[in-house]
């Protein structure tokens, strides 16, 4: 899709939504309830789904399953960032008014970091076919790797580089500073421990983009597509943080769906110059992996100890 008015109207969309978001409908910090929560993250579905039946409406079926299939599997990766939102917010103890702002901030910067890397990407498999494969094998890889590890992401904020980098180079505020990032005193232009918890959110979230991303190219490389999937998961990441930051433990075996789901989409992609998988059959296998792992966390709960140890 290279329709220069699509991408203008869609980012202007973005940026209105954002701004209505910042200056009107949380310009005052609060602690972001679970009933505003749900109803944000309803809003956000919603309008993604609005979307989808345009870009099916106007580009087509194809482009219409592609974005679902896109849509599903940005939202179900992202689950891992809500956890990790939970150990930073945690470790640094972060109040509740000022969790959205960092959230806001935090997704914006995502925005950007994404929208290169999806450039990056689709230019490089456009000029060199053959990377279609090490994409699949890095989703294989990827997934397996998944599978085989706890499914409890190890954050360990004192070994982030740039973190550690921030804290010898910059003076850092002792206390948060309401909901500033930065404070001037005598003269010195202090950072605040705000901002550093911003600065792990926006250094984890590399991490992420990079399986996220390869994962939605080996869907469709259509720019358009891949960027506006990923922005309507990411925009409904905050809300679904506080719908879900009381219920994220009982999701355990969330994990395991989200490793298959990438070795089927690394798998079809090594295959697909043997055996082309219809989207509407990868659509199906993506939301099925993704509900039959929430029912069987939902079935087979953690027990109280592997609670009391995953929260230790």
């Amino acid at each position: 899709m290279n329709n220069t008015w699509f991408w203008v109207g869609f980012n202007v969309f973005v940026l209105a939504m954002l701004l209505l978001d910042l200056l009107v409908f949380n310009r005052k910090a609060h602690v972001v309830r679970m009933r505003e929560a749900l109803s944000w993250s309803a809003f956000w579905i919603a309008l993604s789904l609005t979307f989808n039946y345009l870009v099916y409406r106007y580009l087509g079926r194809e482009a219409g399953m592609n974005f679902l299939t896109g849509y599903l599997l940005e939202k179900a990766l992202s689950v891992d960032n809500l956890f990790v939102f939970l150990l930073i917010f945690t470790y640094f103890k972060v109040p509740g008014e000022y969790q959205h702002r960092i959230l806001f901030w935090g997704v914006l910067g995502a925005l950007v970091l994404r929208a290169t890397f999806i450039v990056l990407g689709a230019a490089l498999i456009a000029k060199f076919s053959w990377t279609l494969y090490l994409l699949g094998a890095f989703l294989v890889y990827t997934g397996v790797k998944m599978a085989t590890s706890s499914g409890d992401p190890d954050i360990d904020p004192e070994s982030n580089p740039v973190v550690k980098f921030l804290s010898r180079h910059l003076p850092i505020t002792n206390k948060y500073e309401g909901g500033k990032f930065f404070v001037r005193k005598e003269k010195l232009l202090f950072a605040t421990p705000l901002f550093v918890v911003l600065v792990m959110v926006e250094t984890t979230d590399v991490v992420f983009a990079a399986d996220s991303i390869p994962a939605i190219l080996a869907v469709t490389q259509d720019k358009f597509i891949v960027y506006t999937s990923n922005v309507f998961a990411l925009l409904g990441l905050r809300a679904l943080y506080f719908a879900l930051a009381g219920l994220m433990q009982l999701f355990h075996y969330l994990h395991y769906g989200l490793s298959l789901i990438l070795i089927f989409i690394g798998g079809k992609l090594l295959l697909h110059d043997f055996f082309a998988i219809p989207t509407e059959w990868a659509l199906l296998t993506v939301a099925f992996l993704l509900a039959m792992s929430v029912v069987m966390s939902l079935i087979l709960p953690k027990k109280e100890e592997e609670i009391d140890e995953a929260a230790e």
